[in-house]
């Protein structure tokens, strides 16, 4: 039975055409989209009263931000002509096309998209969660934590300042390494880089794993003398003893004593998404990679971070897949088959300095996949500015309203 035209709420249960879980990037840029086109009735579930723009944290973190700009109330983003439920999702029931809420309701649902994002998962390392807690670690996966590296990198005079960069899979986990090169900046404009030893832990072979990128990247970490430890994979951290124990590649476990920590956490997908049974094998949405579609009941769609696309998990490619589900569940809606394919794009803007950055566009195949120009990978203050001043503006702006 169509759910159309019943979005009154009767008892404890609500009725919606369109119901979309997650009010960050992904969810409210496919509702705008679906609504600009001519959909009606569609729900947002987000809990959230506040709407953060995560890319800037890493600014915020590197001292190039102010944390107000990364921040607005929910309800002044919300897309126009789409209704925000303030609740959480606990469980979805495919079967009889319910989400279930924490506070007790259900909604019935003609289509779901699924968009809830990544979790933070600091208990995933042992002593990581205390670590940020005391006064020598911070991150800029998180609001708070972003603004504590700030005001801890900027004090630094001297000792080992430790950068750890998560395994996969992970939200833009090359983030990880944009406060490090800000920080150098300041610590070589302040004349003190010399006497800071800098170590970024990263879990892979290359710094990034495309040629170009890693050779621009490259010459940052030997302008800045960073210790790279490829491989390496945090295992467990003491904040009292300020000390980190990793693998790392041709190495036995190994311990290094740290002044300052800051690291990015493992990250899951939300567990309700396994309980629900509509995940893959990594806990993630199980979607075709090119409509976005779930493998398993046809009504259910997801983006972002909590799909299980083929792709490196990032807000960047929020621009292509939010294009795509909006056209296929609108053909859906109208009784066409889905014809929309996602191309597995993804971008992660480095910023290697306080005022230059390189622009990694890649699809799943790592393969180089410039929008901008042909040689936006190539470090230019340009590239800064777009980050840095022009997509934050977009975002509050256009992309929230389905507009970009």
């Amino acid at each position: 039975m169509s759910a159309e035209n019943t979005s009154t709420v009767e008892g404890h249960e609500r009725a919606h055409r369109v119901l979309v879980v997650g009010g960050g990037n992904g969810g409210l840029s496919v509702a705008g989209r679906l609504r600009r086109a001519g959909v009606t009735e569609i729900a947002v579930v987000e809990p959230s009263q506040t709407h953060y723009y995560k890319p800037l944290f890493s600014h915020i973190a590197g001292g190039t931000a102010r944390a107000s700009e990364a921040v607005r109330p929910q309800a002044d983003v919300f897309p126009h002509g789409v209704e925000w439920i303030p609740d959480a999702v606990t469980a979805v029931d495919p079967e009889n096309r319910r989400a279930h809420l924490a506070s007790g309701d259900t909604v019935r649902y003609d289509q779901l998209i699924l968009a809830p994002g990544i979790r933070n998962d600091w208990d995933a390392v042992p002593g990581l969660d205390d670590a940020m807690g005391s006064p020598h670690g911070a991150s800029n996966y998180d609001f708070a934590l972003a603004q504590k590296a700030s005001k801890l990198l900027r004090s630094v005079r001297s000792g080992t300042v430790v950068f750890v960069q998560a395994p996969g899979p992970a939200s833009c986990a090359g983030a990880a390494q944009k406060p490090m090169y800000q920080a150098c900046a300041y610590w070589r404009a302040t004349n003190v880089l010399h006497d800071i030893h800098v170590v970024l832990l990263v879990p892979t072979p290359t710094i990034f794993g495309i040629p170009e990128i890693d050779a621009e990247l490259q010459r940052s970490i030997d302008e800045y003398d960073i210790d790279v430890r490829y491989r390496a994979q945090l295992r467990q951290v003491d904040a009292d003893d300020g000390t980190v124990v990793f693998d790392a590649a041709g190495a036995d476990r190994q311990s290094l004593h740290y002044d300052l920590l800051i690291a990015e956490p493992p990250q899951k997908a939300p567990e309700w998404i396994r309980a629900s049974g509509l995940a893959d094998d990594d806990g993630f949405v199980a979607v075709d990679p090119r409509t976005l579609r779930s493998t398993r009941h046809p009504e259910i769609w997801a983006l972002g971070d909590a799909a299980g696309t083929t792709n490196s998990k990032s807000g960047g490619a929020l621009r292509t897949q939010t294009k795509v589900l909006a056209e296929n569940v609108r053909a859906v809606l109208e009784g066409r088959d889905p014809a929309s394919a996602y191309d597995g794009y993804g971008v992660c803007p480095f910023t290697v300095s306080r005022s230059t950055a390189v622009f990694a566009e890649f699809d799943d195949r790592l393969r180089l996949k410039p929008t901008l120009w042909r040689s936006s990978y190539r470090e230019s203050r340009m590239n800064w500015i777009i980050d840095r001043q022009i997509f934050p503006q977009v975002y509050w702006r256009m992309i929230l309203q389905g507009r970009a």
